[in-house]
């Protein structure tokens, strides 16, 4: 399959591939260089609560949610 690269430098992923591997708009992937003119296109699976932290803490209400102070479970 063909593709083209954009002004801006992007790659489209032709329709069919998108829809056979289910690649959303969002979705993360790696580009590794093989060697020249050579290149390898990974999905990258990102964690399902990542920003989860960062989400709790923007909570309205402040004092909500307080961060564990150790670094270490067994404290606990």
């Amino acid at each position: 399959m063909r593709t083209v690269v954009s002004t801006k430098g992007q790659i489209v992923i032709p329709a069919e591939l998108r829809a056979e591997d289910s690649i959303c708009p969002g979705d993360h992937f790696e580009i590794q260089k093989m060697r020249a003119g050579e290149y390898l296109i990974r999905r990258v699976e990102e964690a399902p609560n990542k920003g989860l932290t960062d989400w709790l803490l923007s909570c309205p209400v402040k004092g909500y949610f307080q961060p564990v102070p150790s670094e270490n479970t067994d404290v606990l």
